[in-house]
């Protein structure tokens, strides 16, 4: 009903701007017969008669003067919010929730909010962290950064980087336990097994392009439902852990701990960016996933050699 009468509405308008029925119908690319009848349940609506009219003349009554007045400074209104909402849209402004694990939101996208508050300064950034998938909608989360299975739902996904996994230890381990030289070998290490419940068979895929996948199943030294304690007792030198490649990269880079057995890498489940659908995303959620996207391309973390093949999932 609300849209029917701003319809009309609109049309009393053009027909008090250009003077007459069969002007406005010109305008608006309608039918005389159109305009006239719109006009009648307009006022049938409103119980008053709002204009002497005939085809070529029309004046309004007392009633239709101060209506008119009235729909002007509304449809005034309605437009500037229209363009107030829209300029915001195209603009980056306003408060951005975003949600990722403690260890991603430590390692990728707090290091990297100077670098975007630089490009997109009227932009403010509220990052949620917990190890829950979380309900996007429900708790008003403009944008999830994940690394798991995505189930069939309505929620929008762009593909960010690949990810896989690596057995990984401190050079201390090393030297006085050696290493592993195939999956196997890694019986006779002390690994640490994370999870909950723990992951306790390590799966790989082997790089050679006829190599078979292995499973092994680990004898773990140390159990853990943390990731973060996990790590830290690798880099403590407690054993081998398999760690995802982003998760480790720096540790990686500064020699804190080796990567392991590079014929082979463990399968993981991509980094995605998750979103509620929509035909017109807001500026910041667009500028943020842009933003990440291009940073995690250009990272040298995820080395172009040997890297898996990418994921299919996109937006």
């Amino acid at each position: 009903m609300l849209i029917e009468n701003l319809t009309d509405i609109t049309i009393f308008i053009r027909v008090v701007a250009t003077g007459s029925l069969s002007a406005a119908a010109r305008e608006l690319d309608l039918s005389l017969a159109v305009v006239s009848k719109r006009l009648a349940r307009l006022e049938e609506r409103l119980g008053v008669r709002l204009a002497n009219r005939t085809t070529r003349r029309f004046s309004l009554t007392d009633e239709g003067l101060e209506f008119h007045e009235r729909c002007v400074r509304i449809v005034a209104d309605l437009e500037e919010a229209q363009d107030l909402v829209a300029s915001r849209r195209r603009a980056a402004t306003g408060l951005l929730r975003v949600t990722a694990t403690a260890a991603f939101a430590r390692r990728h996208i707090a290091p990297r909010l100077p670098r975007f508050h630089a490009q997109y300064p009227d932009v403010r950034v509220h990052v949620l962290v917990t190890d829950t998938v979380v309900d996007l909608v429900e708790g008003g989360i403009d944008i999830a950064i994940r690394q798991a299975a995505l189930p069939d739902s309505s929620l929008m996904v762009r593909w960010l980087a690949p990810n896989y996994r690596i057995p990984c230890a401190a050079p201390g381990y090393l030297a006085q336990h050696g290493e592993p030289a195939t999956p196997q070998d890694l019986l006779r290490h002390h690994c640490i097994v994370m999870g909950d419940p723990p992951m306790s068979t390590w799966r790989f895929d082997c790089r050679e392009a006829d190599g078979e996948p292995v499973a092994v199943e680990i004898r773990p030294l140390i159990q853990t439902n943390d990731g973060e304690v996990g790590h830290a007792a690798a880099l403590a030198g407690s054993g081998i852990v398999l760690k995802s490649i982003w998760d480790i990269c720096d540790d990686l880079a500064t020699g804190r701990l080796k990567g392991l057995l590079p014929g082979y890498h463990s399968p993981a489940p991509a980094i995605q960016a998750v979103y509620p659908a929509g035909r017109h995303p807001a500026a910041k959620l667009r500028a943020f996933l842009d933003f990440l996207s291009a940073e995690l391309k250009a990272d040298p973390c995820w080395p172009t050699a040997n890297r898996p093949a990418r994921d299919t999932v996109t937006a």
